[in-house]
């Protein structure tokens, strides 16, 4: 069963920057920005050590660490240093002017 929150307003979300948005009850905020035309929903905090990524950088549709430049494809979640490394994204879905994400 998905636990569904909702987490922003659509105009919220600018194409090209990293948006972190924080969710009741959950310990990191969720980042959402888009890859190419994608709307995606990722954590706020790095898999490979608790670093925010909402502080990192945006190339594309790569998000770069700011801990150790490691990158994360958003469209996969993949790591490109590390392929053990997988940065989960969450589904999304909007409703009217709200997005939503499954966190579960």
């Amino acid at each position: 069963m998905a636990l569904r929150v909702r987490v922003c307003r659509l105009a919220d979300v600018v194409p090209g920057e990293l948006r972190a948005f924080p969710v009741s009850g959950v310990t990191w905020p969720v980042i959402v920005t888009y890859a190419e035309s994608e709307l995606v929903a990722v954590p706020g905090v790095c898999p490979h050590e608790d670093v925010a990524l909402a502080d990192g950088d945006l190339d594309g549709t790569e998000l770069i660490c700011p801990g150790h430049s490691y990158g994360f494809d958003l469209k996969t979640g993949l790591c490109t240093h590390d392929k053990t490394l997988v940065l989960r994204r969450y589904p999304v879905t909007v409703l009217g002017d709200d997005v939503y994400v499954d966190l579960l």
